[in-house]
């Protein structure tokens, strides 16, 4: 049965990257078609992240009351009503609604893959990376299937919606066969549901580090195509496969970071990430020729993959002696995916898309010196265990 649990939540994980991720892929096609500007634009990405928020928090509270296989049967219905709605939709209200409920099924899935893998492997960065594999797997081959699509006519991207919204369907049967027992899921989460995880400094410094994270990863990911295109650095068809590369890269790193966490101790392998991602995002915007660009990609890509399931794998205990303390620091976090996509959007708006980019450095600054500060309170820890033990 744990085997079955682990093979269909990696498969709803995967598809969960592939619907969640199409949205900066799409985003050009549905700006140029619906004639909308980089403000709107960058609120539609900002309400994929509300909605993510929203369900970060909604889903670890409803699987509380109804359990947790019930709570991800509703939110993950969302994937498939919001392509419908994308396809017919022409209205602002409607496209808002759709990049919502997108974010709605995205963090109820996140809530429901990190808390599934997490209970079967308690603070296992191993495991936490493969799941995180499967994502970036989804992610992968949404821009290849789009170029495809559109390789003759961009306006063949509606094609693409219709296939996704399939894939929601596919996704719901997914988790409707995952052996979950509600009921069990219920009694725990009431009878561990405190909020002592408030007066954990891990619990802060684990949350401020993803916060940071997911502004850089959604500020990066929601905009790249579009930054590509409209400064003219490189074409449609090659923005589009530079998204690929962005994951396909994320893919190698999360797969090499679930392998390395087995011999390396956690916070010896998560301050290289951090370096790497300050140094790759600088490399990247100072590029201007094609080879520069994809080594800047390839670089970004890989060392931004381990972050977020690595430092997840630091607070496992904080997840399993606490209830909500997930839904909280999922919810916490997604906020800087919800900030930083406007952000850009208000700076592209005003000044251009390479000066939205380039906000993009604060962010990532910041995250690195979260990451050592969080990784120098593990060690710390660590050590004061060692000494007590000792003195025992």
């Amino acid at each position: 049965m744990r085997k079955k649990r682990l093979c269909y939540t990696y498969l709803a994980f995967m598809l969960n990257g592939f619907l969640a991720l199409s949205i900066g892929s799409l985003l050009p096609f549905i700006r140029e078609a619906r004639n909308l500007d980089y403000v709107f634009a960058g609120l539609l990405v900002s309400l994929h992240s509300v909605g993510n928020l929203i369900s970060g928090f909604a889903a670890g509270a409803a699987a509380a009351v109804i359990g947790r296989k019930k709570s991800i049967l509703i939110f993950n219905a969302c994937y498939a009503l919001s392509y419908l709605l994308i396809l017919g939709g022409n209205s602002q209200i409607a496209l808002a609604a759709a990049f919502l409920l997108t974010g709605l099924a995205r963090g109820a899935s996140s809530n429901f893959g990190n808390t599934e893998i997490n209970s079967l492997a308690p603070g296992k960065a191993g495991f936490l990376n493969g799941l995180h594999a499967m994502f970036s797997i989804g992610a992968f081959l949404f821009p290849i299937l789009l170029t495809l699509l559109t390789r003759t006519d961009a306006f063949r991207w509606i094609y693409a919606c219709y296939f996704m919204a399939a894939m929601g369907v596919l996704s719901w049967m997914l988790y409707f066969l995952i052996p979950v027992d509600a009921q069990e899921s219920v009694k725990k989460e009431k009878k561990s549901g405190n909020f002592g995880f408030f007066k954990e400094p891990l619990f802060y410094l684990c949350t401020a580090t993803l916060f940071f994270y997911l502004c850089a990863e959604q500020g990066v990911i929601g905009w790249l195509i579009t930054y590509f295109v409209d400064t003219g650095l490189l074409s449609d068809a090659l923005s589009q496969l530079m998204a690929s590369v962005l994951w396909t890269m994320m893919l190698a790193g999360r797969l090499s970071t679930a392998w390395a966490s087995e011999r390396v101790q956690k916070e010896r392998l998560l301050p290289v990430m951090g370096i790497g991602i300050v140094a790759f995002f600088f490399w990247l915007l100072l590029s201007k020729n094609t080879a520069l660009i994809v080594i800047g990609i390839m670089g970004f890509g890989y060392s931004m993959a381990g972050i977020y399931p690595t430092t997840v794998s630091f607070c496992g205990a904080l997840i399993q002696k606490y209830a909500m303390a997930w839904s909280f620091i999922l919810t916490i976090a997604s906020m800087g995916s919800i900030l930083m996509p406007s952000v850009i959007g208000r700076i592209a708006q005003q000044a251009g898309i390479a000066y939205g980019m380039s906000s993009v450095v604060v962010v990532v600054l910041l995250d690195m010196a979260l990451i050592m500060a969080l990784c120098g309170y593990v060690r710390r820890e660590r050590e004061k265990e060692k000494g007590e033990g000792k003195a025992a």
